[in-house]
């Protein structure tokens, strides 16, 4: 089954759990968008699908592709087609972006084969000018000094560039104003195609109005509550996630 998969999973951090038998499936060629309040677990899924260390999975499983990969190192989750970008992108002084993008494709090459750079400039330029960002931008050392927007077009560009199997966008729309929110929309929705599954996750609708979910699910204290079409994100921005809360029974809120 072509699909990022997560089984019944339960996250920990400490004695404290985060995500609490929480299951879902994101088969390639579809976008499903996750909703939630602040402090529902949204980003630590992110993480852990990702093998960010500082968590801990009591129960479950993520399979990609039918494939275990909590049994696999982050750098190798990569390489088999599992991209993060991340809510809050990290500076990399001294690395520029032209550098870093071509350290990442050739690492996903095979031992002795290298990435010929005239075929490597060109598809960059070709996926920045649809981003809408100026060459220069790559002699810029990553994420250094740049703007909120400039941090997530960078993210979309990564995503363009490596050309994933799986998409997870943590809060991709966070602090971005209208016009880079349109930007980075139409970065998403000029790879979406039967190769690529994303997973948005977001907190609000807004980002929903230009990358239409094929699926909308609702998480609430550590597990999906609800799911449905794209309507589902519009009830939420309408009623609130209280109502989703109060329906699933559910008041308590963790990290």
């Amino acid at each position: 089954m072509n699909d990022l998969r997560v089984e019944n999973l339960h996250v920990a951090i400490g004695d404290q759990q985060i995500v609490r038998g929480l299951s879902l499936a994101v088969p390639r060629g579809e976008v499903h968008a996750i909703m939630g309040p602040n402090g529902s677990g949204k980003s630590t899924l992110a993480k852990v699908m990702a093998g960010h260390p500082d968590y801990q999975v009591t129960k479950g499983k993520i399979t990609m592709d039918g494939e275990d990969v909590l049994g696999i190192e982050p750098d190798d989750r990569a390489r088999k087609g599992l991209f993060l970008a991340f809510q809050y992108p990290s500076e990399i002084p001294g690395v520029t972006i032209a550098n870093f993008l071509r350290a990442a494709l050739q690492s996903r090459l095979p031992e002795g084969e290298e990435l010929e750079a005239t075929e490597y400039y060109a598809k960059l330029y070709e996926k920045m000018e649809l981003l809408g960002m100026d060459r220069s931008f790559t002699s810029r050392a990553v994420n250094e000094g740049f703007s909120g927007g400039e941090k997530k077009r960078t993210e979309i560009l990564q995503l363009a560039m490596l050309e994933p199997k799986y998409a997870v966008l943590d809060e991709t729309d966070s602090g971005l104003d209208i016009d880079a929110l349109k930007i980075v929309a139409r970065g998403v929705n000029m790879m979406r195609g039967p190769g690529l599954g994303i997973l948005l996750i977001t907190h609000y609708q807004r980002l929903l109005n230009y990358i239409v979910p094929d699926h909308v699910h609702v998480m609430v204290a550590g597990r999906i509550v609800r799911s449905g079409g794209k309507e589902l994100a519009l009830e939420l921005e309408e009623r609130g996630y209280d109502w989703a809360r109060e329906s699933a029974g559910e008041m308590a809120v963790t990290r």
